[in-house]
């Protein structure tokens, strides 16, 4: 794969390099509990796989996303969406995820593996007065227990979801 992702960067611009270098980096060390890679013949969409943290009510998770670059990375931030089924403070019904390393906090120093692995972090340490989703952050902060059961639902549907 990794092979016909170069050949296909070959027509590149300085987006594609970085994400070109991105992937390498992501396959040589890649963080615990993350994986991502570019689709067949498109460097510019990426397809993600974040597994839940351990010891956590996310735990056992695997939740799918999708990355869209423009020819603005790394200048500008790539378009992240969970594709699976979400319920989480700053995570909107659409999937698209409120976190400021994804808005007005974007650096170019940040690449693939950082991005995810924010995302990851942000599961287990939401920010509920930033809220994309106001009935995750008022559980979150209201009723434990109760946010803690809706997680482990989304963490047995991620399992079925195709």
């Amino acid at each position: 794969m990794f092979a016909k992702i170069w050949r296909i960067s070959r027509m590149s611009t300085p987006s594609r390099k970085r994400l070109m270098r991105d992937f390498k980096r992501l396959m040589q060390d890649p963080p615990a509990g993350i994986s991502g890679a570019p689709q067949d013949n498109n460097i510019m969409l990426w397809n993600a796989v974040i597994f839940g943290p351990d010891d956590s009510p996310w735990d056992g998770g695997t939740f799918k996303l999708t990355l869209q670059f423009n020819e603005e990375y790394p200048n500008k931030p790539p378009t992240v969406r969970f594709i699976s089924r979400m319920f989480h403070p700053n995570i909107y019904a659409d999937g698209s995820i409120c976190l400021d390393i994804l808005q007005n906090q974007w650096s170019p120093i940040y690449d693939v593996a950082a991005i995810l692995t924010s995302i990851q972090s942000l599961l287990c340490d939401p920010n509920p007065n930033s809220p994309a989703n106001s009935e995750a952050a008022r559980m979150f902060s209201e009723n434990k227990r109760e946010y803690n059961r809706k997680v482990r639902e989304i963490v047995e549907q991620s399992w079925t979801a195709d």
